[in-house]
């Protein structure tokens, strides 16, 4: 009997994983993508580097809404929002606000969140080896750092729902933080080690790699966009591209911020938003973190990379189609020079590099993740917001569980694309 042939539509971080999931349940796939698996144009190559399972607490948290006239009146800021787009985003920013309005709501978010990241760095560290490319893997643990303890105990809600939903991590006073960091600035006096932490030191090329080794498992790599669906009788029988039809028994849409077009196909509009995020990278840096650090001061990760160092952070909302405002990457790159002291202030321009991307996200800080409304051949997978590479594998387990039309072995009720429509 032919084996049902799936076609995945992204070959992201998401995507890549999924295919890799469903030819582990003895399906066959395709996987569309019109561009280069981990190439610069996806939000998979210019991430922060980061896999961290206690990424659980959503962009909005409780009185976000007093700081949007800030937002709006500094466009330099770590989130901005342009007053141009300020008319078609506000619906999407409403809910945005509204998922943040109590601890409560951010506690159930975090626990949600927490199901689909814990474990993480295992998962990338055992497909990276089965690549062939385990040295792009590191598990060392993450550090946020800050000025003073009091700087941290600013933040108590968050490090509190953290505790709470299970994350441990190791508070390192000034003395303790140095020893660790001895290339950190001075300015910085606290540290929190978590150390179930890891991080990828190039995701370009670990997503290519995780591309390659589908490839070699049987899975087809076409560069092409999907634009639809066939559907008769309620169960889908082709997905739509400017070169035709690819005949398919089922289908699973995770094309970051290409993917809500193709979702509407089989179900209602979904509210997918870019918060578009820059980083900046040394190429060659002198010094840099032994462990990767995110100063509370500039809101970034700061990873040593196999391309140098990079720091990357910001949320910018202005759409899929507004230029870049390369500004913003030179705050990066000016909170490096700040945070790590020891780097040359006199950097020529071919030694930095930046770059801008997006962040597929929805309002509530959690992805979209279950079967299509209209078509249950269909399944979403989109939406991961500024966790899409640390859930990359999880979602891709889960997903190939949807489609072999296995349960899950966690619930999908919070991450029901249904809860929007």
């Amino acid at each position: 009997m032919t084996r049902p042939h799936v076609v995945v539509i992204g070959a992201g971080i998401v995507g890549v994983c999924s295919a890799l999931a469903v030819l582990a349940e003895g399906l066959r796939v395709t996987i569309l993508d019109p561009g280069e698996p981990g190439g610069e144009q996806a939000a998979s190559y210019g991430n922060g580097c980061w896999l961290s399972p206690m990424s659980v607490i959503p962009p909005a948290t409780p009185g976000l809404w007093r700081k949007v006239p800030g937002f709006l009146a500094d466009p330099l800021g770590p989130l901005s929002i342009r007053w141009s787009y300020l008319p078609r985003v506000m619906p999407w920013l409403l809910r945005y606000l509204w998922s943040g309005r109590n601890e409560a709501q951010v506690l159930r978010t975090a626990q949600a969140l927490r199901g689909l990241l814990v474990g993480a760095p295992a998962l990338h560290q055992a497909l990276a080896e089965r690549a062939g490319v385990a040295e792009l893997i590191q598990r060392r643990g993450l550090m946020y750092v800050y000025p003073s303890r009091a700087a941290f105990e600013a933040e108590a809600m968050s490090w509190r729902i953290r505790r709470q939903v299970g994350i441990a991590w190791q508070e390192l006073d000034a003395e303790a933080l140095h020893r660790h960091e001895p290339e950190l600035g001075r300015q910085y006096g606290f540290g929190v080690l978590v150390e179930e932490g890891g991080h990828c030191t190039d995701p370009g090329a670990y997503v290519a790699a995780l591309a390659a080794l589908a490839r070699a498992g049987g899975a087809a790599i076409r560069r092409e966009a999907a634009t639809g669906f066939r559907i008769e009788g309620g169960r889908l029988r082709a997905v739509l591209t400017p070169g035709g039809e690819v005949a398919a028994d089922r289908a699973v849409v995770c094309a970051g911020i290409r993917s809500a077009p193709l979702a509407a196909r089989v179900g209602p509009s979904l509210p997918l938003e870019s918060e578009r995020g820059y980083h900046a990278v040394i190429r060659g840096a002198e010094t840099g973190p032994r462990t990767p650090v995110m100063p509370s001061d500039g809101k970034m990760g700061v990873t040593m990379t196999r391309a140098g160092l990079r720091a990357s952070g910001q949320v910018e909302i202005a759409g899929l189609d507004a230029a870049p405002d390369w500004r913003r990457a030179e705050i990066l790159r000016d909170h490096l020079l700040a945070a790590f002291p020891g780097l040359p202030r006199d950097l020529p321009a071919e030694r930095v590099g930046f770059w801008m991307g997006h962040r597929p996200s929805m309002p509530d800080g959690l992805p979209c993740l279950g079967t299509a409304r209209d078509c249950a051949d269909v399944v979403l997978a989109f939406g991961h917001g500024h966790v899409g590479l640390v859930a990359g594998p999880r979602t891709g387990e889960l997903v190939g569980a949807l489609l072999a039309g296995r349960t899950p072995d966690l619930s999908l009720v919070p991450f029901d694309p249904r809860r929007f429509g």
